[in-house]
């Protein structure tokens, strides 16, 4: 029962999780560094301690809010980023408005992408960019379930909606 005007929440990852690994070798290659290494972007820590972060979990904040029919679809940001993942939970009907300035990108990312030299289009399509999980809400659920997840250290927060795709782009 998605349709246009439907919110997306936005839950953070705890890093890169299992996602771009070929990429993150090759940059960290190019940047001359060793896994034990001091994380240029997370000095307390080594390089592989940083991009080891284990893969956070969402099932036990988002099963109440399932059970309660208040999230409409998910999707898991792993391989395909934000731009390939979201659309697949999605009808052909709908497409997502993504605020990419809705949260603070993780610094381990932004290095990545300086480092890189990474487009930020590519970005998005291979890393999560710091979103690991999308829900899919009505906008009167919106706000309760953000509430609930934040009170719950489950980081989230409101990153865009559906919109209806419109026929003239369709062909």
């Amino acid at each position: 029962d998605m349709k246009a005007g439907d919110v997306l929440v936005g839950l953070a990852s705890s890093g890169a999780h299992s996602n771009g690994y070929s990429l993150i070798r090759k940059i960290t290659s190019r940047a001359q560094l060793d896994w034990h290494d001091k994380a240029p972007f997370a000095p307390e820590m080594t390089l592989g301690a940083a991009f080891l972060e284990p893969t956070r979990l969402y099932v036990r904040a988002l099963m109440p809010h399932i059970h309660a029919q208040n999230i409409k679809a998910l999707a898991h940001i792993t391989g395909g980023g934000l731009t390939e993942n979201i659309p697949r939970a999605l009808p052909n009907h709908l497409s997502a408005v993504i605020d990419y300035s809705a949260w603070k990108r993780p610094a381990l990312f932004s290095w990545l992408q300086e480092t890189g030299e990474i487009a930020e289009d590519e970005m998005r399509r291979v890393f999560n960019c710091g979103i690991g999980m999308v829900c899919v809400c009505s906008a009167t659920a919106a706000q309760t379930l953000v509430a609930a997840l934040n009170a719950s250290a489950m980081p989230a927060t409101l990153i865009g909606y559906l919109e209806a795709n419109r026929p003239d782009l369709l062909a």
